[in-house]
């Protein structure tokens, strides 16, 4: 397990995370994904069921590898969910859902299968798991974070990275929803009822309130910089890019741009530019 805060050096992913999250990693490695997307399999110890997360791209291999895995323990997979609905975390998940005969639930009626959705509130048991829905837009506007109690840990899909910081999806996600989000992590945090991220991307955090404490930082950091490119005579989001992300690999540089959109959206919305 890494306590390395996002940015920091890279940490080995994949394997088990915590008693109740293994991690398999998905061959599906860039820029933006990072060593690839983590998917979880979540299982209480000496439970014959088993939910996974973000079964990830449509790779046969790696979907078989994931149920493999779950068969190696004597679990039955029972129970597919979504953190968002971003390629790289559900592109899979149709076929998924047919090789294990499950549901997949989401917040978006668009990347379900089956009658039920996912809502923040919700408490989810799987074959005596506990695994509580925390609403944490901004991302996208469907993300969604995974509480898992027993471990006092959180499943974040791309709201919270294991290496480096993410993306706000504009027009879809907004800074505002993002921050809101980052704000309710920590609180939960704070009060110690969280102490460890598992990521889609990247490794596994051990120190969850210095994440979100880096996260919060970062965004409040950029923001003070777009503003800064703004008043300097920076007039278009690429503009803005060109300045503020100059020492950021150009391959990021299209993620940045969507970033830069919620940034000065957020901006002109409480009236800073």
């Amino acid at each position: 397990m890494s306590g390395l805060l996002p940015g920091d050096p890279a940490a080995t992913v994949g394997g088990e995370a915590t008693p109740r999250a293994l991690c398999v990693l998905a061959p599906n490695p860039s820029p933006m994904t990072l060593d690839g997307t983590n998917t979880w399999l979540l299982s209480e110890p000496g439970s014959r069921l088993a939910a996974v997360v973000d079964p990830g791209p449509l790779d046969e291999g790696h979907l078989r590898r994931v149920i493999e895995l779950a068969e190696q323990q004597g679990k039955r997979i029972a129970l597919t969910l979504l953190t968002h609905g971003h390629h790289d975390h559900a592109e899979g998940a149709a076929r998924f859902a047919e090789l294990t005969g499950t549901e997949v639930r989401a917040l978006d009626p668009a990347h379900r299968l089956g009658s039920e959705g996912l809502h923040g509130g919700q408490v989810l048991d799987i074959g005596g798991l506990e695994l509580r829905v925390i609403s944490t837009p901004g991302h996208t506007a469907d993300s969604l974070t995974f509480h898992l109690p027993a471990d006092a840990a959180i499943l974040t899909g791309d709201t919270v990275l294991g290496r480096g910081t993410t993306m706000v999806a504009h027009p879809d996600g907004k800074l505002g929803d993002y921050l809101d989000s980052l704000r309710r992590l920590h609180t939960m945090a704070a009060e110690r009822a969280v102490r460890t991220v598992l990521p889609g991307h990247g490794p596994v955090l051990a120190d969850a309130l210095g994440a979100v404490d880096y996260y919060l930082a970062h965004r409040a950091n950029r923001l003070a910089q777009v503003e800064t490119a703004v008043e300097a005579g920076c007039r278009t989001a690429a503009e803005v890019v060109a300045r503020v992300y100059a020492d950021v690999d150009k391959a990021l540089w299209p993620a940045a741009e969507l970033s830069v959109r919620a940034q000065l959206s957020y901006l002109e919305d409480h009236g800073l530019i």
